[in-house]
């Protein structure tokens, strides 16, 4: 091996001897969730991982009982699985039937490669919820209000606790079309925001389970509701219609709320028409555009005991919005960091503008005292005009306003006076901003202890990281990511101010940026659901999802609703799972066959095409029909993995058919030119794989001259944008992926960083007359190419979840160091290194219970494939000298 320059340093794992315990399972979850509340499966998913120290996993038992003190001495009377040979982390549950309202714990044992048996996991848990719709009691209930009506309503109902009972524990069960938000004796239940997520609401509403044992009191108790909009009743107008959903309606909510008692009885308090209702002081919300609120009509402790309520009106039963009622498991969206103001201009004492350090998704608190009948218009901006004044001419282009009652981005909060301090911050919208310019109808004082923005997005767990010696790229790697959570909110959307729609284009290009980076799995599965509730019959799929109708006859079509395969696929690569692909074979299908029934020759024109290029616009059915190409591959891939024989064979031939029509159509097999050769057209055909194997070398040579014919700047719409950095990268020139990518000079990522970005922007163009968002996801594969390209991390379709690892990382000369590090569903990989006057230091770690096999580039001396199994190592590679 020294002959060949490599020197492998294992540093931490030794082999464990027979006689040496092996250490615990860790990390236990159920549905991919920590100790979930609410679970509706019958057979939910256990997943664990195994600790570094060591190699493998030979076996596993898994312990289920409804009694923590008895597993904790190994009794299980609810399932206990027995040692099963199997190296897998991810088992369903197979025991008895599962009962509503059931809290269950669960431990984990293991044993390793050598058969040596750990000690049990720590215990863990979950609860299930109603599970059937046949447990839910009670009623939707509502205000009597019209759809147009503005004003929200406050909900409460009175309860007494005996004083000699005393709760063991206390669930709150509610789902609303809208949004709610629930509190108990004056307290808000949890610090979920925006519940519950959209989806389409005729279709299927989701419910949350909430813990509120501690919130409960002897005697005399409260629980308040108030009901926002959301999608469910827009009253905002713009260009997707929302305003016009058939199922528009004004806020409803069912809860069921369920108290246990230590003396084994039970209360449930339901919701009906003995709640009362009184109209609240949010005088307007909008998820679209805003909130507005009059604190004159502020009723202090509305939702705490003792309260006068003879002037209260009584709650209306009205029908349920869908048949389906779904518990809703996934991370929530909350406040995840809390920003200062970096700077506060005061123009004159009306008008201050407040500047913070980064551009965000989320929401305002403003603590400011002034004269009862003060109004503030609080309006929420990306940029600023050269006068320092906020400028939104670059967000509000599809907002239609029927009137000047509903500014766009702007909250309106009028004061009640009286010589306090008033705190204000919505509660049902949210909006994507940098800036925020104060403007009163009357004198106030503001400082930078008056406004915090509350960054808001779903909470998924950071499981990747990037670090590099370029401070460019590091950038653009923190921006990427700030773009994909601000386009996190119970679905992947485009952007977090003019739309906030689930554009499915933009979702299957950054998929691998977020698989990569976040635990978003849940995120995932539940906007595949939406999918199932959109997609036609004859399998047709909007443009955005959830919709209420908008999006079937524009801006559809493979380069866009791919992502109902493509979304799919890459959950069961990065975590192994096939559950979610199970879930949506029926809809792949549907949905290819559909292209397959409008395109017999192979090639299809329908879709959007490479959206916003630089200036070269591509064959828009080239890039269609590479989509549709991928979709039947992944199709016949599935069936392969369901053991579904005939369909396996029958896209299989498809696929080739699809292929050889593109080639047949497109490529000149001489020159190795697809269509006119600009950059799209070179890389997506190499990127999706279509181009034949004799002809492979000669496009990406083409490629190489076109991108340096383009002074090594990209040339692309957002598809070509995802296929460049890839294509080249995979294909020999991994220095010239690197130079676009590290470029600081138009057009480029690093254009945007330098001209002060934080998050991505939707045109290359600064300065561009549209297309101008200011914080759009869809340009962000780039961060998936960081990891792939330059850290070499890439799963294994055949041992899916990395359970084995393909490592093909290149070291550039540009880079000093480099580190890559993802968190799989086995462990922590880290692929990291650096570069020294002789050699590249190259540290690996392969997590417990899988493997990987290294590919090192042509430049790099001795062996080229390598295999790894678990463990830690240093390696020194030498250069080939040229």
């Amino acid at each position: 091996m020294k002959n060949l320059y490599i020197y492998f340093i294992l540093l931490c794992i030794c082999l464990v001897s027979c006689t040496k315990k092996t250490d615990p399972p860790t990390n236990l979850q159920c549905e991919y969730l920590d100790n979930p509340l609410g679970i509706d499966s019958h057979s939910p998913r256990f997943t664990w991982k195994i600790a570094q120290t060591e190699l493998s996993q030979s076996a596993y038992q898994i312990m289920v009982s409804t009694d923590s003190v008895k597993l904790s001495n190994s009794k299980a009377e609810i399932w206990d699985s027995g040692k099963i040979d199997s190296d897998s982390c991810l088992i369903s549950y197979k025991g008895q039937p599962l009962q509503p309202f059931t809290k269950y714990y669960w431990k984990v044992t293991i044993w390793n490669e050598e058969s040596n048996q750990s000690k049990p996991s720590d215990i863990s848990s979950f609860e299930t919820g109603l599970m059937t719709s046949k447990n839910w009691q009670g009623k939707w209930i509502s205000d009597s209000q019209s759809i147009d009506y503005k004003p929200t309503f406050y909900f409460r109902k009175d309860i007494n606790i005996n004083k000699d009972k005393v709760v063991k524990s206390a669930r709150a069960y509610i789902t609303a079309a809208g949004l709610y938000e629930l509190s108990v004796n004056g307290l808000k239940a949890g610090d979920r925001m925006l519940d519950p997520m959209y989806t389409r609401f005729d279709k299927r509403n989701l419910y949350s389970t909430l813990d509120i044992t501690s919130l409960l009191q002897s005697g005399d108790n409260t629980f308040g509701v108030i009901l926002g909009n959301g999608w469910y009743n827009h009253q905002s107008t713009a260009v997707w219609d929302f305003d016009k959903a058939h199922w528009r309606n004004r806020p409803r909510f069912l809860v069921n709320i369920k108290i246990n008692y230590k003396d084994g009885t039970t209360d449930t308090i339901v919701s009906d028409s003995t709640w009362r209702i009184h109209e609240s002081p949010i005088i307007f919300n909008s998820i679209y555009t805003a909130e507005h609120y009059d604190a004159r009509k502020e009723i202090e402790n509305w939702n705490m005991p003792d309260l006068n309520t003879t002037d209260w009106q009584t709650a209306v039963v009205v029908d349920a919005p869908s048949k389906l009622i779904t518990s809703q498991q996934l991370h929530p969206i909350r406040v995840t960091e809390r920003l200062e103001p970096v700077k506060v201009d005061k123009k004159n004492d009306t008008c201050y503008v407040f500047s913070f350090a980064k551009n965000i998704a989320g929401i305002i608190e403003i603590r400011v005292q002034g004269d009862k009948d003060t109004e503030l218009r609080i309006k929420h901006t990306e940029r600023l005009y050269a006068d320092g004044r906020a400028d939104m001419s670059n967000i509000d282009v599809h907002y239609r306003p029927t009137d000047n009652s509903d500014p766009f981005q702007t909250d309106i909060f009028i004061l009640k006076g009286g010589g306090v301090k008033e705190t204000f911050s919505p509660k049902f919208n949210y909006k994507g901003f940098q800036y925020v310019e104060v403007t009163s109808s009357k004198p106030i004082d503001l400082n930078k202890g008056s406004i915090t923005a509350l960054e808001m997005h779903s909470d998924v767990p950071q499981i990747g990281s990037i670090k590099s010696s370029n401070p460019t790229l590091n950038k653009i790697w923190e921006a990427t990511n700030n773009s994909y959570l601000s386009n996190l909110f119970g679905y992947p959307t485009d952007c977090p101010q003019r739309e906030k729609n689930g554009w499915t284009g933009d979702s299957h290009i950054a998929i691998e940026t977020g698989l990569y980076s976040f635990d978003a799995i849940t995120i995932y599965e539940k906007w595949m659901n939406d999918f199932k509730d959109e997609q036609k019959s004859n399998g047709v799929l909007p443009s955005i999802v959830p919709t209420h109708g908008w999006g079937y006859d524009w801006g559809n079509g493979p380069d866009w609703t791919s992502a109902v395969a493509i979304i799919p696929w890459q959950i069961y690569l990065f975590y192994g799972d096939s559950h979610l692909l199970r879930n949506m074979y029926g809809n792949i299908k549907l949905y290819v066959d559909h292209i397959t029934s409008i395109s017999p020759h192979g090639t299809t024109d329908w879709g959007l095409g490479d959206w916003v290029p630089v200036k070269t616009v591509s064959n828009k059915e080239l890039t269609s029909s590479l989509y549709y190409y991928k979709d039947v591959t992944i199709l016949a891939n599935a069936a392969k993995i369901f053991g579904k024989k005939r369909d396996h064979e029958h896209y299989t031939r498809l696929a080739h058919k699809i292929r050889n029509a593109i080639n047949k159509k497109f490529l000149n097999t001489e020159t190795g030119i697809y269509c006119s050769g600009s950059q799209t057209e070179l890389a997506a055909p190499l990127y999706w794989g279509v181009v034949p194997e004799k002809v492979k070398s000669k496009v990406a040579g083409n490629l190489y001259k076109k991108v340096e014919e383009d002074n090594f700047h990209i040339d692309t719409g957002i598809l070509g944008a995802k296929a460049l950095l890839n294509a080249l990268s995979e294909n020999g020139y991994a220095e010239a992926a690197y130079t676009i990518a590290a470029q600081e000079t138009y057009p480029s990522w690093g254009w945007w960083i330098v001209n002060g970005a934080t998050t991505l922007y939707e045109n290359w163009n600064i300065d561009a007359e549209n297309d101008i968002s200011m914080n759009h996801i869809m340009f962000g594969d780039i961060n998936a190419w960081m990891y792939r390209a330059l850290g070499g991390l890439f799963p294994d379709e055949n041992k899916a979840g990395f359970k084995h690892i393909q490592l093909r990382p290149n070291f550039v000369k540009a880079l000093n160091r480099f580190e890559a590090k993802h968190t799989s569903p086995y462990g922590e990989i880290i692929s990291s290194w650096k570069r020294t006057d002789k050699q590249i230091l190259y540290h690996l770690v392969i997590p417990a219970n899988s493997s990987a096999t290294l590919y090192l580039p042509e430049n790099i001396e001795g062996e080229k494939t390598i295999q790894l199994s678990a463990g830690v190592y240093d390696l020194e590679l030498r250069e080939i000298k040229k």
